[in-house]
């Protein structure tokens, strides 16, 4: 449904499609999901008398960081939960419902590990010393325009080209777009003094260019992703995608 919608939205060039339930009988809505009713009257929309402009959402990433059912990880004092995380608990990675069941399950567990392990009063590991960083001789960001120019660039070039459908020739484009914002960022973060905001915009850069490059290697669609140039599923690239057992 969402590349179906997706697939809409690009050919006519529409910022939305509709939602019509009019049809459905006063107060249906109100009782059935009363969360998105009233969200919809704060935006002035009556979802009774009115359609909803809907957009698909796309996801970039599902899990990745290996645990075990306790949520931990292999970095001491670190553990990962929700869609973040990677447990098998469920099998491969999973949304929606399943993954607020495993979000909770998980929680739980790492909450009664981290106890265990670290109860209040224990003394626990001490962390290394972070010396602070030195700015040396660099000036202030003096065009923060820039950095919030790019940051809104990344976005719309990775829904318009990286999002729910995609294409050989999008990815290039992306891939392109954001090596040249990457160079940018890169004179940037050495230029000026860093801050959160140059730290965030090179840490978006990074994380999009390697959604890019690792959608391009591969030529088949599979889960979330989906490319109109290689739409079969192909037997011999069935793999996980664990790179080193926990």
């Amino acid at each position: 449904m969402a590349r179906a919608i997706d697939q809409e939205i690009k050919k006519t060039g529409a910022p939305c499609v509709y939602l019509d339930v009019t049809h459905k009988p006063k107060g249906f809505m109100k009782e059935r999901f009363p969360y998105i009713y009233q969200t919809l009257l704060k935006f002035g929309l009556d979802c009774e008398t009115q359609p909803i402009p809907v957009v698909p959402a796309a996801h970039y990433q599902c899990g990745g960081i290996l645990t075990d059912v306790d949520g931990k990880t292999t970095i001491r004092g670190l553990y990962a939960i929700g869609e973040v995380g990677c447990t098998g608990l469920h099998g491969a990675n999973r949304l929606a419902s399943n993954s607020l069941l495993e979000g909770n399950v998980v929680a739980r567990r790492a909450f009664e590990e981290i106890m265990r392990l670290y109860p209040p009063g224990k003394d626990v590991f001490e962390a290394p010393p972070i010396p602070e960083w030195e700015h040396g001789d660099t000036a202030e960001p003096d065009e923060l325009v820039v950095i919030y120019h790019n940051w809104d660039e990344i976005r719309r070039l990775m829904w318009d080209y990286v999002s729910i459908v995609r294409t050989d020739n999008r990815l290039r484009r992306a891939a392109a777009r954001l090596r040249n914002l990457k160079k940018e960022v890169r004179e940037f973060y050495w230029g000026h003094r860093v801050n959160a905001d140059i730290l965030e915009l090179r840490n978006l850069v990074a994380v999009a260019g390697l959604i890019v490059e690792c959608a391009t290697r591969r030529k088949e669609s599979r889960g979330l992703h989906y490319t109109a140039d290689h739409p079969a599923t192909k037997d011999r690239l069935c793999a996980d995608t664990v790179i080193r057992k926990f």
